[in-house]
């Protein structure tokens, strides 16, 4: 068989609290390169003292993460059969090499995409799960836009496959501050306003910063571009859009925008489950009962990062079983509340809730 040059490329600012479990994650690769991008703690100390890593120390400014990018990827040989690009808070699950050279050889792709647990429930179990595709040849790639790059085929003729078994698991360092992202999204869609995803980024951007008006005209812009077909993307879009009416205590309109959500994606749980929530604060818990019901109908959590975990964690079973009980349902609560507390076994509210509804059904009625 064959033997493939892998390598591995990442670019790095202040990660030296995870230089060593990286390293440890990667060390399967035949190299690792990696572009320091101005840290000021030990970060390059601790990647020199590891004999597989070779790192360059460049100061972007002003800084873009597709230049940093294309200036790691530049640092790898150019004998590579496989790049695998990576950021420091990630670590691969062991055995990953051989899995992706097995299919590599049969398949001779252009990229691959693996499993990527982009976060983890308190209990450590994977919450939000898709397949990433940052892995490919070197000569037929590069990065584009200044923020949520993403890799830019060059080549003839593209070809991707899946590497089962290959996960990455993402452990967020959430010290890190997410500041710049906004005014590099900005400089996106200005660059490229027809890009629809960089457009649904920015507008829920604008929605996490509390910037409601500008969050539902940037959503708005996403719907209306022709390249906006991904119904998963465009119903998150609509309950962004929901979201930002309820910020600005519109709720009228956030209900037809989860409600347009529903319409344009039945099979998500997520517009189901915001419609109910909604519908309780308000006091209706006929309407938040009916919608819950109709989330419980998709069994499936797909795989792909518009996916939030409330919609399948302790959250969903909780909310269900407290309006079942509103509506004298007591059996199918106790039920909910059952699941909710599998997941959550030491939410202190729950347990109580459980124990109460339970002496509840014992009870005979009157």
């Amino acid at each position: 068989m064959k033997k493939l040059k892998v390598y591995v490329y990442a670019i790095s600012k202040n990660e030296s609290k995870f230089v060593d479990r990286y390293i440890k994650s990667m060390s399967e690769a035949d190299g690792i390169y990696v572009l320091d991008t101005g840290s000021t703690d030990a970060t390059v100390e601790l990647l020199k003292g590891h004999s597989k890593v070779v790192v360059r120390e460049e100061k972007i400014e002003p800084f873009r993460f597709d230049v940093a990018r294309n200036k790691s990827l530049d640092m790898v040989p150019d004998d590579a059969d496989i790049c695998i690009c990576t950021d420091f808070d990630e670590v691969f699950e062991p055995g990953w090499r051989e899995k992706l050279e097995d299919v590599w050889l049969k398949e001779q792709p252009t990229r691959v995409d693996y499993l990527y647990n982009w976060s983890f429930d308190s209990y450590g179990n994977p919450a939000t799960t898709f397949y990433m595709s940052k892995i490919h040849r070197k000569d037929s790639y590069v990065w584009e836009h200044p923020v949520h790059e993403v890799l830019k085929f060059i080549g003839e003729k593209e070809k991707s496959v899946v590497v089962e078994g290959m996960v990455l698991n993402h452990h967020q360092d959430l010290t890190k501050p997410r500041s710049s992202y906004l005014p590099l999204l900005e400089e996106s869609v200005k660059e490229d306003p027809e890009d629809d995803r960089n457009m649904h980024y920015l507008g829920r951007e604008y929605m996490y910063y509390k910037k409601w008006n500008e969050a539902i005209d940037t959503l708005l812009r996403h719907l209306r571009l022709k390249s906006s077909t991904w119904k998963d993307e465009r119903a998150a879009s609509m309950r962004f859009i929901a979201r930002s009416y309820i910020g600005l205590q519109r709720p009228i309109e956030a209900k037809m925008w989860f409600s347009k959500a529903i319409t344009e994606a039945p099979y998500l749980r997520e517009a189901y489950v915001e419609l109910a929530t909604l519908c309780y604060e308000e006091g209706n818990d006929k309407e938040a009962y009916d919608y819950l019901k109709e989330a419980s109908k998709i069994t499936e959590k797909p795989k792909t990062y518009i996916n939030e975990d409330f919609c399948w964690n302790s959250y969903f079973y909780d909310l269900f079983s407290v309006v079942a009980y509103s509506l004298g349902k007591k059996e199918e609560a106790f039920l909910y509340v059952k699941k909710a507390l599998e997941l959550s076994p030491m939410d202190e509210r729950i347990k109580n809730n459980f124990h109460w509804m339970e002496e509840s059904i014992k009870k005979p009625e009157n």
